[in-house]
């Protein structure tokens, strides 16, 4: 049977590669519109099962494909468009998938104005179905918690939309922007600093003629040699749009470097096909920053994902979210940014969390982050500490902060406290330094 899919008509079992050239060749000048496979106008059938003992599964994703959808082979599960397609956004398939709390379902029937909930059936795959504290089962699942607000809160409290030159910019560092190519994520997480924007209609994939003024604005300030591409997901895009959108920024003379904010390699790591990586190195330098959170998404999905992206010598660096009851413990990120490395990324950013509306649940003191990272510094490499910056209210960019090592001066020495806590003396005449 045949089905249209971005557009094209195509045979109901599809192949693991994304159909490149099967619309026709990709035009050599004008971006086109950006698009994402269309979405289904109705949740998948499943097969309800008795839930299990979720800890005693060796293959979390394989069981629960198993279990809920045992007519679905394993090249149709990992096709990133059918995980796309198949999202898990009703209330109903998910109380027949997990044991949902009344909170839960009360936060889910009431989440109208933040994002909607969303997940792939991958991501919940790896959600404990029986426990309500899971760590990544309270970032993906609503809470009436988010109804509270708490000072300091706003729904832009980064000053975004201040700092928007064209519509889908930011420009807030001197030769640097931000471009959010779609408002779409594969899974929503309930503390995104952009709830305000992202799974509105119409957000999914823009036309050409709404991120042409953006690109227009990059194209005529030759000071901006760095774009990061985020929305939203933007590995969400077709390849075909993505490749057009890429092209369109490389043609910018005075453009250096392009990055690429992304969840997909965490909760789709599907996505991630060959052909998708032989777009990309075509656009080197391109780098990538995936957002991940704990370390139970180190799996081999996402392990064989950052692997394809590595070898076709992408850069890789995460930045975390430092969230209560979720990771805000030193075994938790040490064994996350331990296993990073593992995969090879770079542990990049430990952000402390964005005061978006109704996120007083997930922030935890500064003071807390802190003491994480004094954990680290000296306990493992140096490679798997990350910077720990807070991204300032009203549009001060990010600050990194730091223990304090300096324990004060004696004459011509400084004095420094190590990992340990041992004070040692570095010889720093000030008469020198005045010199």
């Amino acid at each position: 049977m045949l089905q249209r899919v971005d557009g094209c008509l195509m045979e109901g079992t599809e192949p693991e590669e994304p159909p490149s050239g099967r619309c026709g060749p990709i035009p050599n000048s004008g971006m086109g519109p950006l698009t994402l496979f269309d979405q289904p106008d109705h949740q998948p059938s499943f097969t309800r099962q008795p839930l299990s003992d979720w800890s005693s599964s060796p293959s979390p994703a394989e069981s629960f494909r198993a279990t809920f959808f045992p007519r679905v082979d394993l090249k149709t599960w990992n096709d990133w468009r059918w995980q796309l397609k198949h999202r898990i956004t009703d209330i109903g398939l998910l109380a027949g998938m997990i044991s949902l709390t009344a909170d839960e379902k009360a936060a889910i029937l009431r989440s109208k104005s933040r994002p909607p909930f969303a997940l792939t059936p991958y991501y919940l795959s790896l959600v404990n179905p029986l426990d309500p504290s899971d760590p990544l089962r309270r970032t993906v699942l609503p809470s009436l918690a988010e109804e509270a607000r708490s000072p300091g809160e706003a729904a832009d409290p980064l000053a975004e939309e201040e700092d928007s030159p064209a519509p889908h910019l930011v420009h807030r560092y001197p030769d640097r922007v931000l471009l959010l190519a779609t408002g779409f994520c594969s899974t929503y997480c309930r503390y995104c600093t952009r709830s305000r924007l992202v799974g509105r209609a119409g957000a999914a994939g823009f036309e050409q003629t709404d991120l042409e003024p953006a690109l227009a604005y990059i194209e005529a300030n030759p000071t901006i040699r760095d774009v990061l591409i985020s929305g939203g997901d933007p590995l969400t895009l077709a390849d075909k749009s993505l490749a057009l959108l890429l092209d369109r920024l490389r043609r910018i003379k005075h453009l250096e470097l392009i990055r690429i904010g992304t969840k997909a390699p965490v909760v789709l790591p599907q996505r991630i096909t060959p052909s998708l990586t032989r777009i990309l190195r075509r656009y080197h330098p391109l780098f990538i920053s995936i957002h991940f959170t704990h370390p139970r998404e180190l799996t081999p999905e996402t392990h064989q994902a950052c692997a394809r992206l590595a070898d076709a010598g992408l850069p890789l660096g995460s930045q975390t979210v430092l969230l209560a009851g979720v990771n805000d413990n030193l075994e938790t990120l040490r064994s996350l940014f331990q296993g990073l490395l593992r995969f090879r990324v770079r542990p990049y950013y430990l952000y402390q969390c964005d005061p978006i509306l109704g996120s007083a649940h997930f922030r935890t003191p500064v003071s807390r982050g802190l003491e994480l990272i004094q954990g680290l510094r000296g306990h493992t490499t140096g490679y798997a500490v990350p910077s720990y910056v807070i991204d300032a209210p009203g549009g001060g960019g990010k600050i990194p902060l730091q223990p304090e090592y300096v324990a004060g001066r004696q004459g011509d020495e400084l004095i420094l406290r190590n990992y340990q806590g041992r004070e040692f003396r570095y010889p720093d005449p000030l008469a020198a330094r005045a010199n």
